[in-house]
């Protein structure tokens, strides 16, 4: 990535996390685009030329992540595919500079906040997509390391959906456990348990 695009990476970045962040604090409809973008320290107008609504900005994160999931996914070593894929995902679910920034001081109050914003029609629609957008990318990642074809073959898409499911449900866990369990310990417990088959629980 040039300077330039990686510029561009720290805008959208730091407008998303300015996003999440005052819709938090703040509520949904209490937050205007021209509010983010002061957080971010860019113009309304640079706001517009990476999204077109705040719902868009707040799923840009969850989009990003997984997106960089996909690329982390190509750039591992020859290793076995799901420890490959746990090791992406774990690389690009943890804390990062925009977060650095703006850290969470009130984790209880931070969490009920981010469950009522993902509750928001709008933020749910942008996140559908979101997801939609990255399994695709995530599928023809599975796809070039297991030498499969995305456009014939069942399996990259069935592996990339089943990763999108575990990532959702390990994030919907981490927003509903109280005290909020850690993600990345999550991320590797479900994908454990998916490449196990995923047994059922003993008693």
């Amino acid at each position: 990535m040039g300077l330039r695009e990686r510029k561009k990476a720290e805008t959208r970045a730091a407008l998303s996390w300015a996003a999440i962040r005052l819709a938090v604090e703040r509520g949904f409809d209490n937050v205007k685009v021209e509010d983010i973008a002061e957080a971010a320290g860019v113009s309304p107008r640079t706001f517009n030329n990476y999204f077109s609504s705040k719902a868009e900005a707040i799923a840009a994160r969850h989009l990003d992540r997984c997106l960089g999931v996909a690329e982390a996914l190509r750039e591992r070593p020859a290793e076995p595919l799901w420890d490959a894929v746990l090791r992406a995902v774990l690389s690009r679910f943890g804390p990062d500079a925009a977060v650095a920034a703006h850290p969470v001081t009130d984790a209880a109050r931070w969490t009920a906040g981010v469950r009522v914003v993902l509750a928001e029609p709008a933020v749910q629609g942008e996140m559908l997509r979101a997801g939609a957008i990255a399994e695709a990318e995530i599928a023809a990642a599975i796809a070039d390391r297991t030498g499969t074809d995305p456009r014939q073959d069942f399996y990259p898409h069935l592996a990339a959906s089943a990763l999108m499911a575990v990532t959702n449900a390990a994030m919907a866990h981490h927003l509903r456990s109280d005290p909020p369990v850690p993600v990345s310990g999550l991320l590797t417990d479900a994908l454990a348990q998916l490449v196990a088959g995923l047994p059922a629980p003993t008693s």
